[in-house]
């Protein structure tokens, strides 16, 4: 009953931008600290950014003055802007959602920068 879906991957140019769109249903969506995941070809997960309830931000350092985590508790959603992108942003790009034992993933959405 708990779904998270990804949306908005792309093939795109180095230096563009791109907007990935996570839709939750199944759970109390302002209880979880929301995140982004990513995962390169022949690399393990990795985070990308986090979202508490009530809006604070959080980076890897590989992404930060580039991306941006933002959630609406009102339409259940939490999208990643992603602007300035490099080759090696490529990977599929996971949603998660996490309160306390509870631990969610979408299917991911891929992203792949290259010219």
């Amino acid at each position: 009953q708990v779904q998270l879906v990804e949306s908005g991957g792309a093939l795109v140019q180095p230096g563009g931008s791109l907007r990935l769109s996570c839709a939750a249903a199944g759970i109390s969506f302002s209880w979880y600290v929301m995140g982004w995941y990513r995962q390169a070809p022949g690399k393990r997960r990795e985070l990308v950014a986090t979202i508490f309830g009530a809006g604070a931000p959080t980076y890897a350092d590989s992404v930060k003055g580039r991306f941006t985590i933002s959630r609406d508790n009102n339409k259940n959603t939490v999208t990643l802007q992603m602007n300035s992108l490099k080759p090696e942003d490529t990977a599929v790009y996971f949603c998660n959602g996490k309160w306390a034992q509870n631990n969610y993933w979408g299917q991911g959405t891929r992203v792949t920068v290259s010219s």
